[in-house]
């Protein structure tokens, strides 16, 4: 009877935040031509049902977002048709606009599950322990660190280089609130930074300055505080960190460079396709191929753990599933700017990719955009798969893919994206700008090639 009452306790929050987003969705479809029940375009309900059986089911949350995705291409080619057009020909045309941003998430999300095991095999984990404090402080540190690496890292590879030293720290057992502070902390590392997420260099493509988006580490080092504490604590009388002090194995240096040169692929392509060639950012999934040219060079040096692939490709699959369902939407304009409506965009990334948000916003024009990076991308830490980062690290800890236990155990996620919100517009105010010029012709600034994160969910 205990166990019953707890699993409806755990679902509860679940079903309440489902209502609430999907209730918030329904608020951008105003322009959208679709059949509505009760003023919610038909669109939205599917999604948010997909949404509520993925909350629910956790324990098949791949076949509950591949049934959704089929009912939702379906109900569009019967009756609503695509921007790309009607039918199954709008079908193809709005998945062929899509395919770089899916190959390359899948492309990273993939690879970057071998680096992690690249890092982790390299038994440099084991020495880290030694310089970081053995009681709650220890485990703050380590939260610190993959905030700093999210800055100009992919914030999937912070997340996974964090669950793996955490998984070496705390001798396995790392509670499911720390987890979901380590993705925040990998979220709101970016936030302040052109190359720390994608959504930023959309900004910075369209004429953003990098000064107007660095006011978002306001709002990211106080959201650091107010969660990284608490899980901090949690997780130290959840498991205390394990010093290791005894003999190990040395430190594989080989398989260090590996994970460097693979992170270097990655940053140097986003860096150059994004600045120097962005008329073919849309053309070709350049970032995940290049990571994947480095890990298939390096196998003659260190051969990567072949047998992770199948579990990260349908967490993978999972996660794209949720960002095609979310590119089907009927989402035509946002509210009007304030920074209320910023506010609640945050809450939106929890479940809705925040690249055409963004694309939207910056088409509308009006934000603060520091505000609305923080928003944007910070959100998705809320629930385990709104953002990448969260399903790369879930794919590490499949005990994490509940979102009652998501939201019960890192109840100061959400208090911390209220918290770090609230002071950043209180100490910087709102300081909202135009729209920007366009971008140079043949640029694009709706599907730039992701750095990393992309959502459902934030891709």
């Amino acid at each position: 009877m205990h166990q019953i009452q707890a699993g409806r306790n755990v679902r509860r929050p679940a079903i309440l935040c489902a209502g609430l987003l999907l209730s918030a969705l329904s608020g951008f479809a105003a322009a959208a031509e679709s059949p509505a029940v009760f003023g919610i375009p038909l669109d939205f309900i599917l999604f948010g049902m997909t949404l509520l059986g993925v909350a629910l089911f956790h324990k098949y949350t791949l076949q509950v977002a591949l049934t959704g995705l089929i009912i939702i291409a379906l109900y569009k080619v019967g009756f609503t048709g695509f921007k790309t057009g009607d039918g199954i020909g709008g079908l193809i045309q709005h998945l062929f606009h899509e395919w770089v941003i899916i190959v390359n998430l899948f492309c990273l999300l993939v690879g970057f599950a071998l680096l992690s095991n690249h890092f982790e095999r390299s038994h440099l984990p084991l020495v880290v322990p030694r310089f970081l404090p053995d009681d709650w402080k220890g485990a703050f540190a380590l939260l610190v660190m993959v905030w700093l690496m999210s800055g100009f890292l992919d914030n999937i590879a912070a997340a996974l280089i964090g669950g793996t030293l955490a998984g070496t720290l705390f001798n396995r057992k790392v509670h499911i609130g720390y987890l979901a502070a380590i993705v925040a902390a990998s979220n709101a590392g970016g936030a302040g930074s052109v190359v720390g997420d994608t959504t930023t260099t959309m900004m910075w493509l369209d004429g953003v300055d990098p000064r107007d988006v660095l006011h978002a580490y306001v709002a990211a080092a106080a959201a650091m505080v107010v969660l990284g504490i608490p899980a901090s604590l949690l997780q130290q009388k959840f498991s205390p960190i394990v010093k290791h002090e005894g003999r190990h194995a040395p430190v594989d240096w080989a398989r260090v460079v590996i994970v460097g040169l693979i992170l270097a692929a990655a940053i140097a392509t986003n860096v150059t396709i994004n600045l120097e060639f962005n008329h073919l950012s849309h053309v070709f999934p350049f970032i995940g191929v290049a990571v994947w040219v480095v890990i298939l060079a390096c196998v003659p040096w260190r051969k990567p753990q072949w047998d992770l692939i199948p579990e990260a490709a349908k967490g993978s699959i999972f996660l794209l599933s949720l960002v095609l369902c979310a590119s089907m939407m009927p989402v035509e304009k946002l509210p009007p700017a304030s920074w209320q409506s910023a506010f609640g965009l945050g809450f939106i990334s929890s479940v809705f990719d925040n690249i055409p948000l963004t694309a939207l916003a910056l088409k509308q024009g009006g934000y603060d955009w520091g505000v609305l990076a923080y928003a944007v991308g910070f959100g998705g830490s809320m629930i385990w798969f709104g953002s990448s980062a969260g399903v790369a690290l879930s794919n590490m800890y499949p005990e994490a893919r509940s979102v009652g236990l998501w939201l019960r155990h890192g109840w100061f996620v959400p208090v911390a994206y209220v918290v770090g919100f609230f002071v950043m517009l209180g100490l910087m105010g709102w300081e909202p700008h135009e729209r920007h010029k366009p971008a140079p012709a043949g640029a694009s600034i709706s599907v730039p090639a992701p750095q990393i994160a992309a959502r459902a969910a934030k891709p």
